[in-house]
């Protein structure tokens, strides 16, 4: 008898999931509360758009996609008749096989990291994949994977949430602080979501940790894997930076690689740091992590240069979607800054950067919902022009910025009030940046 699976929400993951359902011959029912339209789904999956109907509580299995909350009424009632509901992540791992899973987490820094750690795992092994929040979901390829596949994923705390079984071989924990409190309510619920990554592992695993954090520093102690911390500053024992070298003290071994790097802020050290710590613990040869390393140039919508115009530089950082992330963007620059700030609030206070906005920040130009709180909370350490959109920014911007300026949009906020995601937000003040004339 075929098992029924229902999946719940139509987004990336939930379109294929449900596709890799119907491949392993399920009987599949696809359920999202919005009105969409999709063209991905294929033809013998059945739907229904709009509401989350008792329909989908016949399946022997649910399929919830990252972010619905697990206690909507429907989800209550699965629960009630005893229904096992799962992960996009965890049912695409039951059906993929694979010699090592790489996976990443933090509140900042985890698309790049995953990204280097991909280009550096590609220049050895062929057999290779890049998922998660970054490339696509793993159920798109999960059918294609051999038992010499590396999948390198990139997991939110959405996903880990779900995901209470997961063991990866590799797990890196890159930093944490608050982020998504909109949806986990408090920092401690926030926390343990993101250790899901590593209190499964065994002693055979690896676990790479920030030393930085105090909080992932804390968390180390929960694995039983082999923990391999990363600093900026020198450790006795694992990876840390110094004056533009990387040191490589594990397993008794010192190795030095000095590569060139083409990325900016402290933040993105870290990041490297962390991508050389699992390649070498896969058995990458240091001189080509080196290689990599000095061939790369970042993520799109990642403090990203777009031009320089009239002597000022604009830079896009649109995938700063909470304040932290916006604070490190403001730590790469050190003076005259035109910050574009705004979008939807993600519950957290904004005065945790006032400083840096007193000392960095000429004005912020206001944009999105959340407009009125920056305000707010900055108040008093730099001026304000309310722009409403990223476009009136721009131009805005245009007409005060003098030469040796630098302008950021390095929103600290969601994009979902004006936007799909970050990246549309990001190209959108690339095209309004590129429009103007001399």
């Amino acid at each position: 008898m075929k098992l029924n699976i229902g999946v719940l929400g139509l987004g990336k993951s939930g379109i294929a999931a449900a596709n890799l359902a119907i491949k392993l011959g399920y009987n599949v029912f696809a359920s999202d509360i919005k009105e969409i339209k999709i063209k991905k789904l294929n033809k013998k999956i059945i739907k229904e758009f709009g509401c989350h109907s008792d329909r989908i509580l016949s399946s022997d299995i649910i399929i919830k996609s990252p972010g619905i909350n697990l206690n909507i009424p429907i989800l209550k009632k699965a629960r009630k008749k005893n229904i096992k509901i799962i992960s996009e992540l965890a049912f695409s791992l039951k059906n993929s096989k694979c010699k090592k899973v790489i996976a990443v987490t933090g509140t900042n820094g985890k698309t790049t990291t995953t990204d280097l750690i991909s280009k550096i795992i590609k220049a050895v092994y062929e057999d290779s994949i890049i998922s998660g929040n970054i490339g696509y979901p793993l159920s798109d390829k999960a059918l294609q994977t051999t038992k010499n596949t590396l999948i390198t994923i990139e997991l939110s705390s959405y996903q880990l949430e779900d995901t209470p079984h997961f063991k990866p071989n590799i797990a890196i924990l890159l930093n944490i602080s608050p982020d998504h409190l909109e949806h986990h309510k408090t920092i401690n619920a926030y926390i343990k979501a993101k250790e899901k990554i590593l209190i499964n592992q065994k002693s055979r695993d690896f676990a790479i940790i920030n030393y930085d954090d105090k909080i992932c520093r804390k968390i180390s102690k929960k694995t039983k894997a082999k923990v391999i911390f990363f600093s900026k500053s020198y450790i006795k024992n694992g990876i840390f930076y110094n004056n533009g070298n990387i040191i490589i003290h594990v397993k008794g071994k010192n190795v030095v690689i000095k590569p060139n790097i083409n990325i900016i802020g402290m933040h993105n050290i870290e990041n490297i740091l962390a991508a050389t710590a699992a390649s070498y613990v896969l058995g990458i040869d240091p001189l080509i992590i080196e290689k990599v390393i000095s061939k790369y140039k970042g993520m799109k919508h990642r403090i990203e240069f777009v031009r320089t115009l009239n002597g000022v530089n604009y830079y896009n950082d649109s995938k700063s979607t909470n304040i932290n992330s916006t604070k490190v963007a403001l730590e790469s620059f050190s003076k005259n800054i035109l910050l574009i700030m705004g979008g939807r609030d993600k519950g957290n206070a904004y005065t945790s950067i006032k400083e840096l906005i007193k000392q960095r920040v000429k004005s912020i130009f206001l944009i999105g919902e959340a407009s009125s709180k920056i305000k707010k909370d900055l108040n008093d350490y730099t001026t304000f022009i309310d722009c409403g959109n990223i476009e009136h920014a721009v131009k805005q911007i245009f007409k005060t910025a003098v030469r040796g300026d630098t302008v950021l949009l390095s929103p600290a906020c969601a994009s979902f009030d004006q936007f799909k995601n970050f990246e549309e937000r990001g190209e959108v003040f690339k095209k309004a940046v590129l429009s103007l004339d001399t």
